[in-house]
């Protein structure tokens, strides 16, 4: 990750427009600050592909596709690889970015970043019409930057997907981990499951009684993976319910989109988390001080008895 992050922001020198790939159920967990970073460090604007829009839901993409608008230099696209027309529109959208580039003796030159398994490599194909990045539904799949060529005016750069060194709200975390941005080696997937059952069990009851066919009511995240272990008639030697099993249907049912359109956050749920984070990371800052200063004064009252 430090290699491709070095790599990253010597290419930037030499970009003039972004395109970050997000997962649109998870715009800001997806989104690598790094990236954002980068890019603002030397001035560049960003189309921000809101990318598997077919899984997320339409009424918290149409809220993450005007909080991104409202940024300067900031458009942000909903859309899915899988049609064709909306790959299409995507030179436009770049040359509506950048207009003083796309002619031969100035070719606009694009980088296309985002973390792993957002759906970067299959952009890049879906674009110029033929497989030049390897896919597969396994994050970080790209490993070197390439540089390709979309016409006679446009170079597109590719670059392996990063995450970052440390995620600083662990809802992100979990996030990702559900979504397949995280390796099945970097998570329990028990944990990931309960942690998706109490956002579905939130905001979208109505799909798990839809795809399972039990009643939510009094139930939790556990309770919820427990049912879904009953209802597939997931079951150990000894007769006890499979949850692992359980957990592992539920995760692949959420990211297939066989639960339906559900987005795990909003900017609003977004604000709300970071501020929680901010009050959380106050409380344990003054606590750090409070502690050192009962430290120093313990000391200073050694010294004086001494």
């Amino acid at each position: 990750m430090n290699a491709a992050r070095k790599k990253a922001a010597e290419q930037m020198e030499n970009t003039d427009l972004v395109i970050e790939v997000l997962d649109a159920r998870l715009p800001e967990a997806s989104c690598n600050p790094m990236v954002e970073e980068l890019r603002l460090f030397r001035q560049r604007p960003c189309l921000k592909i809101l990318n598997k829009v077919d899984l997320a839901d339409p009424d918290a993409t149409a809220a993450w596709s005007a909080y991104y608008d409202a940024q300067e230099g900031v458009t942000a696209y909903p859309m899915t690889t899988k049609k064709p027309a909306d790959v299409a529109r995507i030179p436009a959208l770049c040359q509506s970015l950048a207009p003083h580039r796309g002619v031969p003796t100035k070719p606009l030159r694009i980088m296309i970043m985002g973390i792993p398994n957002v759906g970067k490599s299959t952009l890049m194909n879906a674009l110029l019409k033929k497989k030049v990045a390897k896919v597969g539904d396994e994050p970080a799949v790209t490993k070197i930057q390439q540089k390709l060529y979309l016409g006679k005016n446009i170079i597109l750069v590719d670059t392996p997907g990063m995450l970052w060194p440390k995620i600083a709200l662990a809802s992100d975390g979990l996030m990702l981990a559900a979504s397949h941005a995280v390796g099945s080696n970097a998570l329990i997937e028990d944990e990931v499951a309960v942690y998706l059952a109490e956002v579905l069990l939130e905001r979208y009851p109505a799909l798990l009684t839809a795809r399972y066919g039990f009643k939510t009511e009094g139930l939790d995240g556990i309770g919820v993976v427990e049912a879904v272990a009953a209802r597939r008639g997931y079951r150990q030697k000894g007769g006890d319910l499979d949850f692992e099993k359980a957990a592992h249907t539920f995760l692949q049912d959420y990211r297939t989109g066989a639960l339906g359109r559900i987005s795990l956050e909003t900017p609003a749920t977004r604000a709300a988390q970071l501020e929680l984070h901010a009050t959380m990371m106050a409380e344990k800052a003054a606590k750090a001080a409070a502690l050192a200063a009962d430290k120093a004064a313990n000391a200073a009252r050694g010294k004086r008895g001494g």
